[in-house]
């Protein structure tokens, strides 16, 4: 696993044991491409960071500022040993379930990204689902933010009545979903 481009373009990151399916390089590729410039001096947001490598890709693209939230301690140190590596400035990583960080947190996002476990069998908690029905996204988008999910091809996207799916992109078994404020 590597940042792709930017100030840190092809520097290897760390990826923790506890991160089954960190977002490839071709998606990573793929989604910051679509995003173009609204990267440069964003704030981001990334939850169920991982290894952080979506929050420190836009950090070497330019992106302001970002938060990196997760609960695992192994994702979490993980990501403070990705952001002493690359020397990225900007960084914050905080160890948190993104819903209980959503609650406390004040700050509005530019970009906010969510690789959330995959909802793969019947039973299984559907993270973004909950996600969206929490109400607590929107308030942290800035006007004009997106909100971007990598989920399972295979299933639709959850309904949100307080956001719109603008675009979707498929990439293998996932597939990528960006929202606006409605």
């Amino acid at each position: 696993m590597r940042i792709i481009a930017g100030k840190a373009g092809r520097m290897a990151i760390k990826v923790p044991s506890a991160v089954a399916r960190p977002t490839t390089d071709f998606v990573r590729q793929a989604v910051f491409s679509i995003l173009g410039e609204r990267v440069e001096n964003a704030r981001v947001l990334d939850l169920f960071a991982g290894s952080g490598a979506v929050g420190l890709e836009a950090l070497s693209r330019g992106a302001a500022a970002c938060t990196f939230v997760d609960e695992h301690r192994q994702a979490h140190a993980a990501i403070l040993e990705n952001l002493a590596k690359t020397r990225l400035e900007g960084g914050r990583a905080v160890k948190s379930e993104s819903l209980a960080f959503l609650k406390r947190d004040t700050a509005s996002y530019d970009l906010v990204f969510a690789d959330p476990p995959y909802w793969k069998f019947h039973g299984d908690k559907d993270h973004l689902a909950t996600l969206l029905k929490s109400g607590l996204l929107p308030p942290r988008l800035a006007p004009g933010g997106i909100f971007i999910a990598e989920v399972s091809a295979v299933h639709a996207p959850p309904p949100c009545d307080a956001l719109v799916l603008t675009d979707r992109r498929e990439y293998g078994s996932g597939a990528v979903l960006f929202y606006s404020a409605a």
